[in-house]
């Protein structure tokens, strides 16, 4: 398929923003859709092609949006519709795309469908929830365990003498998504935000929208380790999630999407293996178009962990096991996890994000990573993230990776002119897109040169893959679309070595993560330099 017929969202780039973090434009520290908008300039600089931004809809903020009241509003945290409506203008303008966080699994114990559910065993609402009685000595009625709390998922409802299910927190009641009135409920919401020009959304949780029928215990898990694990993992996941049905539940949100003209994505979060997260684009690829793939995230938990051999398998297994016709996608970063830089260290972050760049896929680039931001470090009376608030030993949670972009040096480095919801960084002047954009060696200024590389080069963003031979912590492969062939070289190691690279990778380093590489020409090896990558370009 030539590149200009592909959908947009092929070769692009998705930027996530997370609302409160990125831009306040009212001074109450935390970020804001107008804040957004205020920034348009800077995503249309940087180069990317859409923004994914987390929830800003009506919420308690139990869990910071993702506890959703009202699925066709904006809470005034964040400002109001018309603000949005101003925000798709400004991206749309810019030739941006927008792709809103989509949060169905669970609502808001304060939704009104929730209250009237909780009325009575009788409400009109009640099925729309998943309630159970109790098991006759009084306990909840299975073993399964909220992945937020750490202790079991069914909250008693003293009012009725049932227990219902929340996933995640108390104040998360899970939907049953096996009522018809739910879904149609749920696609209307879905209708509302594309008549208003969204171009796509990102669907929270996606695999826990079915649950066995049967309500079965989970096994328990023979390998957990509680030094290592969180609670939930003393069982395995099997019935709790990912059942029987949910890929009719998939269809049935594309088809939604597709009710509306353009090309307009649905991408799935899904912690799930390999095998089954192949089965979420569908039969005939007619579900989710992107099925997130977090495999190199968890390859690059750890900087002991980050090998070649595991690595050039990795993607290897992963292109292999693509439905035809399937498009791939990489994510290494996100609001739930560790900073790419903190994970991997700041060298080896810059080697992440060509890899990032250049594999065959859509990447998805968090905020924050383009500027090579570590996880900031909260003290203990500032913790807001319930998870780290309710989970044994006093972690912090997921806030360490939700803070403030720092701008600039100015005070609360150009985010607030109040003080911010959560701490900047320590070093955020030095790290700010002011200081790095006068820096042409800075991480910053090597993400914007990617984007701009994918953009002018076809093979880098929709060209085949193929990996190259290679020996020793070093990962090689070629890109090619046409008569244009890339090669792509990183060294996972802070050892400066040499590479052969075989027949037909004569060219020259179009770009490296370090100083003076650009231009050097290349013939059957390469010299590299501790901590570095390149992309050669063939010889014109």
């Amino acid at each position: 398929m030539p590149a200009q017929e592909r959908p947009w969202w092929q070769p692009a780039v998705v930027y996530q923003i997370y609302p409160r973090s990125f831009q306040d434009s009212n001074g109450d520290g935390v970020g804001d859709l107008a804040g957004i908008a205020e920034r348009a300039d800077y995503l249309q600089w940087l180069g990317v092609d859409a923004v994914w931004i987390s929830p800003f809809y009506p919420s308690p903020m139990a869990d910071f949006g993702y506890d959703v009241s009202d699925y066709t509003g904006v809470d005034p945290i964040f400002g109001t519709l018309t603000d949005f409506d101003r925000l798709v203008a400004a991206l749309h303008a810019r030739n941006i795309k927008i792709i809103l966080d989509f949060v169905p699994n669970h609502s808001s114990s304060e939704h009104p469908w929730f209250k009237e559910a909780r009325t009575s065993r009788n409400s009109p609402k009640r099925d729309w929830y998943i309630w159970r009685d109790p098991r006759p000595d009084g306990s909840p009625p299975n073993n399964w365990m909220s992945l937020a709390t750490g202790r079991n998922a069914w909250e008693f409802d003293k009012a009725s003498g049932q227990y219902y299910y929340h996933a995640f927190l108390a104040e998360q009641p899970d939907l049953n998504w096996r009522n018809p009135a739910v879904r149609k409920a749920m696609y209307d919401a879905l209708r509302f935000w594309l008549k208003r020009g969204v171009d796509g959304f990102r669907v929270d949780v996606l695999w826990h929208l079915s649950k066995d029928p049967g309500f079965r215990d989970n096994p328990i898990n023979p390998n957990y380790s509680p030094a290592d694990d969180p609670p939930y993992r003393r069982f395995i996941q099997q019935y709790n999630a990912d059942a029987p049905g949910i890929l009719d539940i998939v269809v049935e949100m594309r088809r939604v999407l597709e009710e509306f003209p353009g090309d307009r994505p649905l991408i799935g979060e899904l912690y799930l293996p390999q095998a089954r997260l192949m089965e979420y684009y569908g039969p005939n690829l007619g579900g989710a178009h992107m099925p997130f793939n977090f495999s190199m995230l968890w390859a690059s938990w750890k900087r002991d962990k980050w090998k070649a051999e595991p690595i050039a398998r990795l993607i290897r297994e992963y292109e292999a096991a693509l439905p035809p016709g399937a498009w791939p996608n990489w994510v290494l970063g996100n609001h739930d996890q560790p900073r790419v830089a903190t994970r991997l260290g700041a060298a080896q972050a810059r080697v992440a994000m060509v890899m990032l760049m250049t594999l065959r896929g859509t990447p998805t680039l968090y905020y924050g990573d383009e500027l090579g931001h570590e996880s900031v470090p909260i003290p203990l009376d500032r913790v807001r993230d319930p998870f780290g608030i309710n989970m044994p030993g006093g972690t912090q949670g997921r806030d360490p990776v939700r803070t403030p972009m720092p701008w600039d040096g100015s005070a609360h480095a150009g985010f607030s002119s109040g003080e911010p919801w959560l701490p900047l960084a320590g070093n955020a002047a030095t790290i700010s897109v002011e200081a790095e954009k006068r820096d042409p060696n800075s991480m910053l200024s090597l993400t914007r040169s990617l984007l701009a590389l994918r953009r002018r080069e076809p093979a880098l963003s929709v060209g085949d893959w193929s990996p190259l031979p290679v020996e020793g912590e070093v990962v090689a492969y070629r890109r090619t679309w046409q008569d244009r062939s890339f090669v792509v070289v990183l060294n996972l190691e802070s050892k400066a070595k040499t590479i052969p690279l075989g027949a037909g990778t004569a060219g020259s380093v179009e770009l490296s993560t370090h100083a003076g590489r650009a231009g050097s020409a290349v013939a059957g090896s390469i010299d590299l330099q501790a901590d570095e990558a390149v992309v050669i370009a063939p010889t014109a």
